[in-house]
């Protein structure tokens, strides 16, 4: 009975000794808890680092799923890149070797849980992939996969791409701290990759203006020839856009809505090489007013179904100081998507340089043009004001000797010699005559339009601005031509002694069949007609070619001369 009372003592010690274990298996748990914590948040820190290495987009894509798999231990990652048209457009992915890829077939495109995590952009976690209701199905040889992780990676409001995970290891299934972590690690790559997105388009966008540079001075080099030129810009067009197919169209002389196939590159553009194509649709018409634009209907434009089928195109406009020198045409083939937004608005850019060296050659051309035509002028005149003067000179002499020579034979050979000056200065006349001819016969329309507005213009502190629209250079017809050039001449008399202005335009265009002027100006306008006949000529020239002429002025504002006729 005496160690009774020590009964309790004993009770009271064992107690505190379960109490302690308990709470030393607890501090282990957390302490584990907190190692793995820790170990996560290193392990999420050395994944954004890895993910911020690269500027290159690709390789940015590839580490982010390498990250995420390592981190998470998943056996199978990927990432899809959403596309302008909401369907993936680039597909990354680890865990499947090159082999297993290729039997697997063509890569995802959003269809099923994909394309679920595209509709509805929120973190998914599933037991089993296959037993979801939206499930696609895996194609033969994908290997079998059952836990998931799926989330979005946001650019501010705007969804990049999702991060897939699946298979984590073990058999186990993702969770809530998994999903936290892809979470973080999909927000850190959100930077990363938007920084790799700006970085790339910088540099196509630089590529562009660099092309820029190199093709116009290309085009302006001594002696290259058009034709190869053309093919130039379709070169590279196709290598800058990453298209399948470049072609350079040309309007027709005959008809405004027609072009020819002068330059192309790529897929099988030799078979398009001078093929006529008319374009009678409103949409392609359009591309002159808009500078570029898509198209979903390529044998529209390019031709028959029995040719290699392109995929979308984009149709570019090249004009340049209101000159349209043509279409550039760009194809991608079927099933690679639509043209990204850098080359939709670069591709006016290049355009527009490149119309721009077209103009420039041309009016190289010209000037080379109007050299010789000046040359031949000149030579014109030596020969009729000195040569021909001169033999004429020296037959008159000759002729003057007959009085000092009375031999028969004598007489005939001053005849002869006279007889074969008379000849030699009948061949320079024609000679002259052909030279003149050959200068205006051949001579280009709107060179003698430019040369005309700078005469008129001659008394002007500044030059008038010319606008030539259409194949102007086609008009052939010389009365056509005749009147054309009066009534240049006579509109801009009138608005340089009358107008007070301190603009003029002038602008020709040749389009369907019509041949028309306008020229305006921003001087003082008028309210009645004065007492002159020019603008009565300028009339009655549209009459006799069944055209019509008219007009518009208002005081303070300016005056508009419009002269239109039909083309023979």
């Amino acid at each position: 009975m005496k160690d009774s009372p020590n009964l309790p003592r004993e009770h009271h010690t064992v107690a505190p000794a379960v109490q302690l274990e308990d709470l030393l298996k607890d501090f282990t748990s957390r302490a584990d808890e907190l190692l793995q914590a820790q170990e996560r948040t290193r392990g999420l820190l050395e994944a954004v680092v890895a993910v911020a290495q690269d500027l290159s987009l690709e390789s940015v894509l590839e580490r982010v799923v390498t990250s995420a798999c390592n981190l998470l231990q998943a056996r199978y990652g990927a990432l899809g890149v959403i596309g302008e048209d909401k369907a993936l457009s680039h597909f990354i992915t680890v865990g499947i070797d090159d082999d297993l890829a290729s039997r697997i077939g063509p890569l995802p495109t959003g269809h099923g849980v994909l394309g679920l995590l595209i509709t509805e952009p929120s973190p998914l976690r599933l037991h089993d992939l296959r037993e979801h209701p939206m499930a696609y199905g895996f194609p033969q040889h994908h290997p079998p996969m059952k836990s998931f992780l799926g989330v979005p990676i946001r650019i501010r409001d705007v969804v990049f791409g999702n991060l897939y995970l699946t298979e984590k290891d073990g058999g186990e299934d993702f969770t809530p701290e998994d999903e936290d972590v892809a979470v973080a690690l999909a927000a850190a790559a959100a930077v990363a990759i938007e920084n790799a997105r700006l970085y790339e388009d910088a540099g196509h966008r630089t590529s562009w203006l660099e092309a820029c540079m190199e093709i116009t001075g290309l085009m302006l080099e001594e002696g290259q020839p058009e034709s190869a030129a053309l093919d130039l810009i379709a070169d590279t067009a196709l290598r800058e856009s990453g298209c399948h197919l470049a072609v350079v169209l040309k309007p027709s002389a005959e008809h405004v809505q027609d072009y020819t196939v002068e330059g192309v590159a790529g897929g099988k553009g030799a078979a398009l090489k001078s093929r006529v194509l008319s374009l009678d649709s409103t949409d392609f018409l359009d591309v002159t007013l808009k500078g570029a634009i898509k198209g979903e209907d390529p044998w529209h434009l390019l031709g028959d179904p029995a040719d290699e089928c392109p995929g979308e195109l984009l149709v570019v406009n090249l004009s340049a100081q209101g000159t349209h020198q043509g279409l550039l045409v760009l194809a991608r083939k079927p099933g690679t998507g639509s043209f990204s937004t850098t080359v939709v608005d670069m591709a006016p850019v290049f355009g527009s340089h490149v119309a721009l060296a077209l103009a420039l050659d041309r009016i190289h051309r010209f000037r080379e043009q109007l050299v010789v035509f000046t040359d031949r002028d000149r030579i014109a005149r030596d020969l009729h004001d000195l040569v021909i003067q001169r033999l004429f000179a020296a037959g008159l002499s000759i002729q003057s000797l007959r009085r000092y020579t009375a031999g028969g034979s004598a007489l005939e050979r001053i005849d002869a010699i006279t007889e074969e000056l008379d000849t030699s200065i009948r061949d320079l006349r024609n000679t002259i005559y052909s030279l003149r001819t050959s200068t205006h016969d051949h001579e280009l329309l709107s060179s003698r339009i430019f040369q005309t507005i700078q005469a008129g213009a001659k008394s002007l502190a500044y030059t008038p601005h010319l606008t030539l629209i259409g194949p102007v250079d086609s008009v052939e017809d010389d009365v056509t031509i005749g009147h054309l050039l009066a009534v240049i001449s006579e509109s801009l008399s009138n608005a340089v002694r009358h107008s007070d202005a301190n603009t003029i335009s002038v602008s020709v265009r040749v389009a369907h069949g019509t041949l028309s002027t306008e020229l305006t100006d921003d001087g003082c306008g008028f309210t009645a007609v004065g007492s002159g006949n020019g603008l009565a000529n300028m009339a009655r020239r549209a009459a006799e070619l069944n055209g019509s002429f008219s007009v518009t002025s208002t005081p303070g504002k300016g005056t508009s001369q419009a002269w239109s006729v039909p083309l023979p």
